[in-house]
């Protein structure tokens, strides 16, 4: 369970980079096992799953205990292995209930060159403890 007050217009950010082994191991566990996914460019670089590329968002949305119901999401363009990528979610507009914070967040995620790879918008909620 989250510990803090979620508030409108705060923002969270996440970074990582695939490898190789992870975009590999997400295959088999998906069965996502096209050929961008599987053999390599010229540069040794796989293309990352977009539901991998997805799980940035997730990973914040755990450590929130924010719990989505609807995701909306835009893959703008490929990822690949090695690629540093930052994630960061926005909450737009936080709502309290009775036993719960209801919320609505936009997302978006960049390469290192600045360019969005994937952006959409987030609803969901965090329990009140």
């Amino acid at each position: 369970m989250s510990t803090s007050v979620p508030e409108a217009g705060e923002e969270y950010t996440y970074e990582r980079t695939f490898t190789v082994a992870e975009v590999r191991e997400f295959g088999e566990l998906s069965g996502d096992q096209q050929a961008i996914h599987t053999e390599p460019n010229e540069d040794g670089e796989l293309v990352v799953q977009g539901l991998l590329t997805a799980s940035l968002p997730t990973k914040i949305g755990g450590d929130l205990s924010y719990l989505a119901r609807r995701m909306e999401l835009e893959f703008v363009r490929p990822v690949y292995t090695g690629d540093r990528i930052t994630c960061t979610l926005r909450n737009e507009s936080v709502n309290e209930g009775d036993d719960r914070y209801e919320i609505e967040s936009s997302v978006v995620c960049t390469n290192d060159d600045g360019k969005i790879v994937l952006e959409g918008e987030i609803a969901g909620l965090i329990w009140k403890e």
